[in-house]
């Protein structure tokens, strides 16, 4: 009988641990990274740009990642939550191409009315495979 393994991967400072939430889990050869937001390592939303916010959110993915030994290229699903998607569905599509290669991962993209803090634009989660 085989045992089934969690992992929590975090980075430090981990921004999330006040929140009773992993960054990110590794289980079973896949990599589920939690919804990453425009902030900072101190949890501070760095911009009230969309774009500066959306390059941050993909930067801690990516950092996340790095932790667990993956890269984007990994990825195999992503979730994009943005508060105004006719304001900025060309941006999230200058952020794919900026951070996604092909073959590009398949996603989701959701307009929400809001996020877990009220000045944050844009949330993106990925699952990757865990090398």
């Amino acid at each position: 009988m085989t045992t089934q393994r969690i992992e929590k991967i975090a980075t430090t400072p981990d921004w999330y641990e006040p929140y009773k939430i992993s960054q990110a889990i590794r289980a079973n050869g896949v990599l589920y990274v939690s919804g990453q937001a425009g902030i900072d390592e101190q949890g501070r939303t760095v911009s009230d740009d969309f774009l500066t916010q959306g390059r941050q959110a993909f930067a801690n993915i990516r950092r996340l990642l790095a932790e667990a030994g993956a890269d984007f290229g990994d990825v195999v699903k992503v979730g994009i939550f943005v508060t105004d998607m006719a304001a900025n569905l060309g941006k999230v599509i200058q952020l794919r191409e900026e951070f996604l290669a092909e073959p590009y991962p398949a996603d989701t993209l959701l307009e929400v009315s809001s996020l877990a803090q009220p000045d944050w634009q844009i949330e993106v989660e990925v699952t990757a495979l865990a090398p």
